[in-house]
């Protein structure tokens, strides 16, 4: 499968420039985001993606959403592919509030508010890779997939700390990183 960090968001801006938590919940694509998207898509076009699995975080949808146009396939939100809940920008929108700026995505199998509380541990994000892993293994066409997520998702995945707007290819079949160094 193809794992795709979303593109540069308003807190990654932010956040990169000052090291700070800049306090943007659930932030957008910056124009550069944008950008890499658009990229992403056209980059991505001869890879016979058959699903987009994305995780509900604006910044994630809307880097899904020029890949799913051009390459016309469907788009599934699972929240297992979310972040890592500890930074401002991991509160998310409730479900009411995706389903209305996104009409063409079904949220139904959401709570309406479907991000933790507090701060997840990291063991916490690295169960829900390795659930994700066995999950994505058992499906005959995994590599067929692409899915939009985030660095510490991705990092647990792979154990590689990708850039926005990169993307990585992981064989859920083989065994999950045994280290992972969680400096952003």
């Amino acid at each position: 499968m193809i794992l795709l960090r979303h593109g540069q968001s308003e807190f990654n801006l932010h956040f990169t420039a000052t090291r700070r938590d800049p306090g943007i919940a659930d932030p957008r694509l910056t124009e550069l985001g944008h950008a890499q998207a658009e990229a992403a898509a056209q980059a991505l076009q001869g890879d016979a993606i058959e699903r987009i699995i994305v995780s509900p975080y604006t910044r994630a949808l809307e880097t899904a959403a020029p890949i799913a146009k051009l390459l016309g396939v469907p788009v599934f939100v699972n929240p297992i592919v979310r972040e890592r809940y500890a930074f401002s920008c991991d509160i998310g929108s409730p479900t009411s509030h995706l389903a209305r700026d996104w009409p063409q995505h079904d949220f139904r199998h959401l709570d309406e508010i479907w991000w933790p509380q507090i701060e997840e541990p990291a063991q916490g994000i690295i169960n829900r890779a390795a659930l994700f892993r066995a999950e994505m293994a058992a499906l005959p066409n995994w590599e067929r997939t692409l899915v939009v997520s985030h660095w510490g998702f991705i990092l647990c995945m792979t154990g590689t700390s990708a850039m926005n707007g990169t993307w990585l290819r992981c064989d859920p079949t083989t065994a999950a990183p045994a280290e992972i160094s969680w400096r952003h």
